[in-house]
This record gives structure tokens, sequence and C-alpha cells, in this order.
């Protein structure tokens, strides 16, 4: 496992942290129309308060590192390597704490099957090789929705949910497909939910333990947390090339494994 200081290097050479591709402009963007009441950036979550514009920003900037001067509208902007360490191992520690009980049931799923998935299958092989039992529930329900052509079909690859479109593994934020996995359990929930996006939303608005990785596009999710319905989330950009996700995915099974 690398240090700490290697960790941080590599989080900032690949851009998974440091100064990301998320361009500011987007961030606000989204801060802003999460602020304006648009359910789509919300991510399958309902807020106990009203999230003003500036207290949203001022939290991403308090969890994700985000700029935090309002008026540096353009341009770069960033993710506080040292939070996304924080948090893979508050992570690590809240996973360690699930499977430290006997067969927990954990569901995993992911809105970036061209990223993120390969955490998801790495935490997936940990789970099942500590006893957890891995639910799958509603596989092949399929939906449409507004915003996408053909219809959208729940499929699992080693137990890790996500969607396709008839051949193609689909990037979504929609929270229909959790809520629907959730009902189909008919109130035997999953001990952890381990997710991204509108997965992990559902999720925690349930009130189903949730630990999740998010962009810093993504404020829902670190919204969510800060009021107590996502336990933990980590800050990251959250589509680079899988492999560059490997020094995070050992630190994250390493810290587990040294918590039990």
């Amino acid at each position: 496992m690398l240090s700490r200081d290697e960790l941080r290097e590599h989080l900032v050479q690949t851009r998974i942290a440091g100064d990301v591709a998320t361009s500011r402009e987007n961030n606000l963007d989204h801060y802003s129309s999460l602020a304006n009441g648009d359910p789509y950036y919300a991510l399958g979550l309902t807020f106990d308060q009203p999230w003003a514009y500036r207290d949203i920003l001022a939290l991403m900037a308090k969890s994700a590192g985000v700029v935090a001067d309002p008026d540096h509208r353009w341009g770069q902007d960033t993710i506080d390597p040292d939070r996304t360490i924080d948090a893979i191992d508050a992570m690590a520690g809240r996973i360690a704490a699930a499977l430290s009980e006997p067969r927990p049931r954990i569901l995993l799923a992911t809105g970036h099957p061209t990223g993120l998935l390969t955490v998801h299958l790495s935490l997936a092989s940990l789970c099942v090789a500590r006893g957890a039992l891995l639910l799958t529930p509603a596989e092949g329900w399929t939906y449409t929705g507004a915003g996408f052509g053909r219809p959208r079909r729940i499929r699992y690859l080693q137990d890790v949910a996500m969607l396709d479109d008839k051949g193609n593994l689909v990037h979504t934020h929609d929270a229909d497909p959790m809520r629907h996995m959730l009902d189909e359990l008919d109130g035997d929930l999953p001990d952890l939910v381990i997710a991204d996006h509108g997965w992990a939303g559902a999720a925690g608005d349930a009130g189903v333990p949730t630990v999740a990785f998010a962009d810093c596009n993504d404020p829902g999710l670190f919204v969510g947390e800060a009021e107590g319905k996502l336990d933990v989330v980590v800050p990251l950009d959250d589509n680079v090339l899988p492999r560059y996700y490997a020094p995070l995915i050992d630190r994250l099974v390493t810290e587990v494994s040294r918590a039990l």
C-alpha cells in the first residue's frame, strides 16, 4: 500500500483529486440547480431543510475542497486530496463495521460503469471473502425515463448493480432503479449499501446505511451526508481511467482488513 504522501501525490497526478477535470462553471451550475430545487441534482434524496446556493458552496468547500471563494466563477476547480484520503479511511471503517457482523447483507451499485465499476468490483470481492451476502434484487427490471431513448435495465456484474440499454452499460444519475430494488426487498433492507449517484441517494433517503463516492459536481450526496442520511461520501473524480483507482482500492481494502 502507498503511504499517505504517496497516495496524495498519485491522486493529484491522475486528477482523481487536486486540479480535477470538472470545471468551476459546471460545479456552480449544479450547486445553483440543487439550491433551486431541481430533483435531478438531489440524486434521490429529500432534505430536512432548504439549502441556499452559498450554503451548498460552503459545504462543498468543507467536504470536498472546492474553491470556497464565491467570486471564483470560471476555470479550474479542485478536490482536496487529503479530504479524499480521510473519507476513504472513514468508508473503510464503516465497511469493516458491517463486515464484523455475522453474514451481513450488502448491496453494491454504480452509475459509473466506465470509471468506478472497478472500485465496486474490488469491494464486492472483499465483502464476499469476508462472509457477506451480496444482494441482487430486481435483476432485469426495465424502465424508461426522460432524457434517454431506449429502455434501461438493471444488470449485475459480479453482484454489482448497474444499468444497460440492450448491450451498453450506461452512466446514470437516476434514483428509480434503487428505489425499485429496495421495494422488491419488501422491508428486508441491506445492512449496508456501497454506491454512487442516485443509487446511493435513494438508499440513504430510505434509511439504509450507505457509503458513497461522489464528484465535486454531485452536491446532493454531500448535502445528504451533512444531514446524516449518508454515512460517508468520498470526494473524487468519478470517471478517470479505471486503472488509476488501483492505489485507492488498495488503501480501502487494506484499511478494511486492518479494522476487522
